[in-house]
């Protein structure tokens, strides 16, 4: 099997998905990507970290806050070591408050202090109507997908320093909607109104907050929350033709967290979509 993204083939896993069962391997290692020491010193706290973009993106010392993947959990561990860097693993529910309080709270016992949250968990599950969501479904996309945003946010701000830093994962769904994923598309227009509302009231104190909202982008969520069928050649709609590797991704996450390169940028939404163009 090619690593051309055009050749995925039809494939399914149980959420929350593992990248070794991925059929091509995605690429999140940064393996080619040489630093600068920009988020030297600097703590990350990192939902949904385990596996695609949150392990592509971690850098600096960094605690990942994950579900239950403890295979890909402690892989990102030993890639963050490799690097010199210190790891800590948080596994448990973010889709509750508590969970959210206690990842916040091991970070800062753990690794001293917290200068960066990167909010990168997800949940997605594709319905042909809007019907064939229930209420218990609409109730978890929320949670997950901006609830704990909500959390992890209010409970950081007691430990970050002025002129720290938020990242918000978004989505392309979040600027301009999905028949198949109303409730995950919804959740993702909150993540952007909430950056930009959160951006205004944070900027006297320097803490920058901004957000990324990719196109298609090959993880674990793709293979465990759609069916095998659409699957197959995902992301092949995309204007480049391909989805997005996790490494694609995470150089967008990097310059956002670097006060050296984004000092200017808070309430703004970054979107490497493949070429699609959008009104507005």
């Amino acid at each position: 099997m090619s690593d051309d993204q055009t050749g995925i083939p039809a494939q399914r896993q149980d959420y929350p998905g593992q990248t070794g069962a991925m059929t091509p391997p995605p690429r999140d290692e940064m393996a080619d990507y040489r630093g600068t020491s920009q988020l030297e010193g600097r703590v990350a706290l990192v939902t949904g970290g385990d596996s695609g973009i949150g392990r592509a993106v971690s850098g600096a010392d960094v605690a990942v806050a994950y579900l239950c993947e403890d295979a890909d959990a402690e892989h990102t561990a030993e890639l963050i070591e490799a690097a010199g860097r210190r790891a800590v693993l948080i596994r448990g529910d973010l889709g509750t408050e508590d969970a959210c309080r206690t990842a916040v709270r091991r970070t800062v016992d753990s690794l001293g202090h917290l200068d960066l949250l990167v909010n990168n968990v997800a949940y997605q599950e594709p319905k042909g109507s809007l019907e064939e969501i229930t209420t218990e479904q609409w109730e978890h996309t929320f949670r997950t997908n901006i609830d704990s945003y909500f959390w992890m946010a209010r409970e950081a701000l007691r430990h970050l320093p002025d002129g720290s830093a938020i990242i918000n994962t978004s989505s392309v769904n979040g600027l301009r909607g999905n028949r198949n994923l109303i409730d995950y598309a919804t959740t993702k227009g909150a993540v952007n109104a909430f950056t930009y509302s959160l951006a205004q009231t944070l900027v006297d104190r320097r803490i920058r907050v901004n957000a990324v909202a990719p196109g298609p982008v090959w993880t674990p969520l793709i293979p465990s929350t759609m069916p095998a069928e659409q699957v197959e050649g995902f992301g092949g709609q995309a204007p480049m033709g391909e989805a997005a590797h996790p490494d694609d991704i995470a150089p967008s996450y990097v310059f956002l967290a670097s006060e050296r390169q984004s000092r200017y940028y808070t309430g703004e939404v970054l979107a490497p979509v493949g070429g699609e163009t959008m009104p507005g």
